[in-house]
């Protein structure tokens, strides 16, 4: 049976935001399908950029030749480590670079190596794309590697997708539901290890979250400046949970070999996924989107008898 295909960009007028996934097998998969992409952005003059994990950079960049010069490359795997980050540090970045011009984005957020810890963020990146850029000039292009990836990990690149590109064509997905993908994967967080640390805290107990979260990156070593970050991202929670979390919560700190963990759970119900992924309209501000800006990785599961935000800085 053949599938219904759908316009080409420049044909849609509903919404200037084109988000598709292109399901590829290996690299020459992965360099045609991003290739031809990239090749219709030159013709039409729009700025490009390429985030994906350093090894499909460094093969595009030797495919391009002279032509990668005309093209922005960042490593996925450092700027979207926390895939909270992505959105408002990447894609917006990048389209804010370029007011009045439409803009093409390679974006390959989920790949092999990816963590379990940090898939579910993943998934619901993807989702809120469709939310965050609605209405915005751009063309968003998100590889996954059909030879590498489990089935259902595709099934998820279906259900936050409009659109697949595979060898057959451009069709619109079947199972589209952002929303849906994104609820499944708000999933209850792990248990911390034994021996973590308990601080409940008020308004009045701020100095001592701060005070609690400075012991813990010092007893993990961390830099400095990583301590300062830890404790602003942490320091944002705890506001957040005293103003809308029922003026009060529970921070848990532990580390290990990789990381240093910082929870605050409160009894908020944060009902808006949007909630951190857009950045405030004049510089960097504060609030939660800053909190996936300094952390390497932002959990979070929330329900209708609290809510639970994981941050993760990397020793």
């Amino acid at each position: 049976m053949s599938r219904p295909m759908v316009p080409t960009p420049s044909d849609r007028v509903a919404d200037p935001f084109v988000h598709e996934a292109l399901l590829y097998e290996g690299v020459v998969g992965f360099l045609d399908g991003t290739m031809k992409f990239i090749y219709e952005g030159f013709s039409l003059d729009e700025p490009t950029i390429v985030a994906a994990p350093l090894t499909n950079i460094n093969l595009l960049r030797e495919r391009l030749g002279a032509f990668a010069e005309g093209v922005e490359f960042l490593d996925m795997a450092e700027a979207g480590r926390n895939p909270g980050r992505i959105i408002p540090w990447v894609l917006c970045r990048f389209m804010d670079e370029h007011p009045g011009r439409r803009v093409r984005i390679v974006g390959q957020s989920v790949w092999p190596e990816r963590t379990a810890e940090e898939y579910p963020g993943c998934v619901q990146h993807e989702a809120m794309v469709n939310v965050a850029l609605a209405g915005r000039e751009a063309t968003l292009l998100c590889p996954y590697d059909l030879a590498r990836l489990d089935q259902k990990r595709i099934d998820d690149a279906q259900r936050t997708h409009p659109v697949m590109v595979d060898d057959n064509g451009r069709y619109p997905s079947g199972s589209y539901d952002p929303h849906g993908a994104a609820e499944t994967w708000n999933v209850p967080l792990s248990e911390p290890p034994a021996g973590a640390t308990t601080l409940r805290f008020e308004l009045e107990s701020l100095v001592e979250v701060r005070r609690r979260v400075a012991e813990v990156g010092l007893d993990a070593d961390l830099v400095p400046d990583r301590i300062v970050d830890l404790q602003s991202a942490v320091n944002e929670l705890a506001t957040n949970s005293i103003q809308h979390g029922g003026g009060s919560g529970t921070l848990r700190t532990w580390y290990d070999e990789q990381r240093v963990v910082c929870e605050v759970r409160d009894f908020g119900h944060a009902t808006n996924p949007m909630i951190g992924r857009l950045r405030p309209p004049h510089g960097r501000g504060r609030g939660l989107v800053m909190v996936h800006f300094l952390a390497d990785l932002v959990q979070r599961h929330t329900s209708t008898t609290g809510t639970a935000t994981r941050i993760h800085v990397l020793r």
